[in-house]
């Protein structure tokens, strides 16, 4: 199961696990979409393909809440 984690590596911006806009490689390394196009759709940590992440929404949320850890150099929590 998907992590789904909060926020983009690169900028810090949120990302909700029921909206579109998150990119994941194999390693669920997670980037927004405008990251992911700056980075040319290629993780910067494994070098891996950075494809759409997909959405976790309803009974599924609720039952398997996204992640709450944010992986940011800047977040707090």
């Amino acid at each position: 199961m998907l992590e789904m984690r909060p926020d983009c590596e690169r900028c810090g911006r949120d990302l909700p696990a029921n909206i579109h806009g998150a990119f994941i490689c194999s390693f669920e390394c997670t980037f927004c979409a405008d990251c992911a196009d700056k980075l040319d759709e290629r993780c910067p940590n494994c070098g891996g393909d950075l494809l759409d992440r997909p959405l976790r929404e309803g009974p599924a949320l609720a039952k398997f809440p996204a992640s709450t850890e944010r992986r940011h150099p800047g977040a707090r929590g």
